[in-house]
């Protein structure tokens, strides 16, 4: 981490972050909570291969300014909340465990933040449940149409997801994806967050249950189009698994306030560039507070 990144590290007074599990849509996931219960709400989806463990600074620091903070490990990363269909893994279905857990936490309206896969679920909700939304932060995932169609035309990024086709295999990338994710995508992970993540990819049947979100992904549930709520989408620009033109591209699709933040980082932005991230965060929540009643 830069001394630039390291500055806007949550102090060590910050509130402290709950696990615990919470009954939703039939199934129970495992959710890490903070700040204080009256605070406006803010929800963050959690991208692959890790879990609701990467937000606990960005947390920290959100629950000290007086943000109510849910983070879910998703359907398939929560051990209660693992169907075994591939079908039980369609973007529509895990957005809506999300407005299922909200419903519960009392969030009639909220701040959404998502990272990798958890920003395709938020780019999900913001077209089926866009009421309900005071603000979208993306990270590192395009609008959903601007990332298919460059993943149909553009060559670096056909290049760049290479391993989607990969894990549509049986069987081979749940072997594979133990060692895979330590050696490429933890090894900057804090020791509380690592552990975490060898619990929760222990099992195989994690392991497949996390791929089911790219086996489903070829079943296309919801149609992406013109987005109104307020967007903030940051994206770094040495990302290995998006390439530009779906980042640009993403402007098209924006009819409302639209932020777009490049940074020279990779894809593990709450992780390489917290620093930079954590204060355009803070910022585009407090631009759209919970309107007055």
């Amino acid at each position: 981490m830069s001394g630039e990144d390291a500055g806007m590290n949550p102090c060590s007074g910050a509130p402290a972050v709950e696990v615990r599990d919470v009954p939703a849509a039939g199934m129970s996931f495992r959710c890490r909570l903070s700040g204080p219960a009256g605070g406006e709400p803010v929800v963050l989806l959690h991208g692959f291969p890790e879990s609701s463990a990467m937000w606990a600074p960005l947390m920290a620091l959100l629950a000290a300014q007086g943000y109510r903070c849910l983070a879910p490990d998703l359907r398939g990363y929560s051990p209660g909340a693992r169907p075994r269909a591939v079908g039980a893994y369609t973007m529509d279905q895990v957005a809506s465990d999300v407005t299922a857990l909200a419903d519960v936490m009392g969030f009639q309206t909220f701040h959404l933040v998502g990272h990798d896969w958890g920003a395709g679920c938020g780019w999900t909700l913001v077209q089926l449940v866009p009421e309900r939304l005071l603000s979208w932060t993306a990270l590192s995932l395009p609008h959903m149409a601007a990332f298919g169609k460059a993943l149909r035309t553009v060559p670096e990024q056909k290049q760049k997801s290479w391993y989607m086709a990969f894990f549509q295999l049986p069987v081979l990338p749940e072997l594979a994806l133990g060692a895979w994710a330590l050696e490429r995508v933890w090894r900057n992970a804090g020791p509380d967050e690592a552990a975490d993540y060898r619990r929760l990819f222990k099992p195989y049947g994690a392991r497949r249950a996390v791929l089911n979100w790219y086996r489903a992904a070829r079943r296309r549930t919801v149609v992406y189009g013109d987005v109104a709520v307020p967007t903030l989408f940051i994206w770094g620009n040495r990302d290995v698994a998006i390439a530009r033109a779906g980042a640009e591209d993403t402007a098209r699709y924006m009819k409302g306030e639209y932020t777009f933040l490049e940074l020279d980082a990779g894809h593990w932005l709450p992780r390489e560039a917290f620093g930079r991230i954590a204060p355009a965060v803070l910022e585009h929540l407090r631009r759209h507070p919970v309107p007055p009643r």
